[in-house]
């Protein structure tokens, strides 16, 4: 028999149910609606007995008391298969591109177990990006998870589409795009560039965006994760799961928590943030039938990376990379903060010893100029020693040369944008460190690619 609704609080809904009809804990509910589609509920706890509390995935307008509930005895669905190839969908499958129903070859469960342990690939590898600074010093792992972390307006977004156009086109796996509670123009403007650039054919986006209730922002990344372990386990494809912005979905958390009326924990944040967020992280691992690559957007509350939100995404990942407002300020794009901005990847065993020694070496140099900054304010640079104040030239030649001109952004700069290849960063950070660059203008390494724009630039 049916349940009905006795209670409606903005997007949580209490529904009655006969003794023994109970649902269970994330059954999906299905309410019928005259017009438009059937509003979808998924059970979230049991406030009373025979009553479900659930909340929306939809707007209620329309919903009333005494309205008929019905249980599907089954968890959220997504349709997975390669109907799926070139479409925008929702959590729930349902297009978002005005297209045709998603012809599905199967509906999986959003709500899935990570791969057992014993199935893990043992190793990851370096992802070349392109990215001079990214390369160099937080190389992105393939097969992993990254991190861009950044407050407001510091090119998180940014830094995402040049790596998805950097990566996307030699990639042959299926990228998967996740927009959790970001701008819509953001989203159409992503997909009008994949249109554009031929790759739509070979993605799947699923949007939850910023006027979607949070329930369906709470659910998005769920519902990319079993597309992209569809692809994985059945297809054995490599997949790039793309996420703007994963700490959005923690918000999607955090409010679903206050409607539910749990008590918040740390600065606000829901008690079940850890559980949350390691249900959605271990999910994405590679294993002998393919591998899941991600790389997530993070925004930063304040620019307090010790914020628990921000923090507890941190845990899982293999990179980290932080953008620095004071560098976004002076100009250095990609504004990453060099100091911060980690990588397990960045290891002898895994880069080579080359790679390993240029990087540790860039870092000193830039660490000792960070440290003389505060006595070149107060005294000048002329009365550090010799050898600081060459440390300094070359400190401000390696942060220059390590900005780049990027290929999304050429249509509002006016640059060429550039991909460096990891070889020749190498080589131009050893010139610079060696000072075989000493007598060049440290403005003619400024958004440049390599060295060869350099002499062509001389010439």
């Amino acid at each position: 028999m049916p349940g009905t609704i006795v209670a409606i609080q903005g997007s949580v809904i209490d529904v009655a149910f006969p003794a023994g009809e109970e649902p269970t804990l994330r059954e999906a509910l299905r309410v019928e609606r005259d017009a438009g589609a059937d509003l979808v509920l998924e059970v979230h706890g049991h406030p009373a007995p025979g009553v479900a509390r659930a909340l929306a995935l939809a707007p209620t307008a329309g919903v009333h008391r005494g309205q008929a509930v019905h249980r599907t005895r089954r968890p959220l669905q997504i349709p997975v298969g390669t109907g799926l190839l070139g479409r925008v969908v929702d959590c729930l499958g349902n297009p978002l591109d005005g297209g045709p129903p998603v012809d599905a070859a199967d509906s999986w469960s959003v709500h899935r177990e990570p791969p057992k342990l014993h199935r893990h690939l043992p190793r990851v590898e370096p992802l070349p990006t392109g990215i001079k600074i990214i390369d160099l010093l937080c190389p992105f792992a393939r097969g992993g998870k990254t991190g861009l972390f950044g407050g407001a307006g510091v090119g998180k977004t940014v830094l995402l589409m040049e790596f998805i156009s950097a990566v996307a086109d030699a990639y042959e796996g299926v990228p998967v795009f996740a927009g959790i509670g970001e701008r819509i123009r953001e989203g159409h403007e992503l997909w009008q560039e994949f249109s554009e650039g031929g790759l739509m054919e070979r993605t799947v986006m699923l949007f939850g965006q910023m006027d979607a209730p949070a329930g369906a922002r709470l659910r998005v990344i769920h519902a990319a994760l079993a597309v992209s372990e569809w692809f994985r386990d059945t297809q054995q494809r490599e997949v790039l799961l793309l996420v703007d912005n994963i700490f959005r979905f923690v918000q999607a958390g955090m409010e679903t928590s206050a409607m539910l009326e749990r008590l918040p924990s740390r600065v606000g944040y829901q008690p079940t943030l850890s559980t949350e967020l390691a249900e959605v992280e271990e999910r994405i691992a590679s294993t002998r039938d393919g591998t899941i690559t991600s790389v997530q957007a993070v925004y930063v509350p304040a620019d307090d990376l010790n914020d628990p939100g921000a923090a507890t995404v941190m845990e899982h990942l293999d990179a980290r990379v932080v953008l620095s407002r004071e560098r976004a300020a002076a100009g250095l794009y990609p504004a990453v903060e060099p100091m911060r901005s980690q990588s397990r990847l960045l290891a002898p065993d895994i880069v080579g010893a080359r790679h390993d020694q240029v990087a540790d070496a860039v870092r000193r140099t830039l660490a000792r100029y960070k440290e003389l900054e505060d006595v070149i304010a107060m005294l000048g640079l002329d009365e550090l020693s010799p050898d600081d104040r060459r440390a300094v030239a070359r400190a401000r030649r390696l942060e220059r040369f390590l900005t780049q001109p990027f290929v999304v952004s050429e249509a509002f700069t006016g640059r060429k944008g550039a991909r460096v290849p990891i070889e020749e960063t190498l080589t131009g950070c050893e010139r610079i460190l060696d000072g075989g660059l000493d007598g060049v203008d440290e403005q003619r390494l400024y958004m440049i690619g390599g060295l060869e724009d350099l002499d062509r630039v001389a010439r």
